[in-house]
């Protein structure tokens, strides 16, 4: 298992083929305003890939972006909505199709309001991971070791949890369900970054 470190673009032919774990690492979580700074990507293998954007950038990524852009490729998110938006908005890519484990818990898991990536990792594998450095500044010159074991922890457990929330999807009639939520993802996102995502657009107000 290793963690690499890529400025600008992910190497060609450094993932393999098929489902692909992917998270994203911003200024802040206003998508328009706060800027890209980091994708990881994992193809489940046991390495992560770390592709970091400066500031400025002008985000021409065109291996990074092919593998986001592939329709055969699943790729797999904690809070796709988040994701989707921000690589849509700088890479200009909607990377479909998706799985997103956190709709699947919230699907499955409904013993519980406990859904974010740290309970799912100790409650389905037996994992801790720590959550420290996910509000620390990612637009800065270096990334520090524990920013990368913390950006590389956010895709290691994916596909693993992936298989388990596929399996209890099924067990309890709700697949379609969650097929529908994650279609419908892709424009959720787009209307997060035209204005609308304080707004429940299908309430009566």
């Amino acid at each position: 298992m290793a963690v690499y470190f890529h400025e600008e673009d992910l190497p060609a032919g450094a993932l393999a083929p098929g489902i692909v774990a992917v998270d994203t690492e911003t200024m802040g979580l206003v998508t328009t305003r706060d800027r890209l700074c980091v994708v990881q990507i994992s193809d489940g293998l046991g390495d992560e890939h770390l592709v970091r954007f400066g500031p400025g950038s002008a985000y021409d990524a065109p291996n990074l972006k092919a593998v986001l852009a592939d329709p055969a490729r699943l790729k797999l998110f904690h809070f796709a909505r988040f994701d989707l938006a921000a690589i849509q908005h700088y890479l200009g890519v909607m990377a479909t199709p998706v799985f997103c484990t956190k709709i699947a818990s919230k699907l499955v898991r409904t013993y519980t309001d406990r859904h974010g990536l740290k309970e799912l990792v100790r409650e389905l594998l037996g994992k801790e991971i720590s959550k420290q450095q996910q509000s620390s500044d990612w637009g800065g010159p270096v990334l520090s070791e524990a920013q990368q074991e913390y950006a590389a922890s956010d895709v290691r457990y994916l596909h693993a949890m992936h298989a388990i929330f596929v399996e209890r999807l099924a067990r309890e009639g709700r697949t379609e369900m969650a097929q529908a939520c994650f279609d419908f993802l892709p424009t959720r996102a787009l209307l997060d970054v035209a204005g609308w995502a304080d707004r429940d657009i299908f309430s009566h107000e």
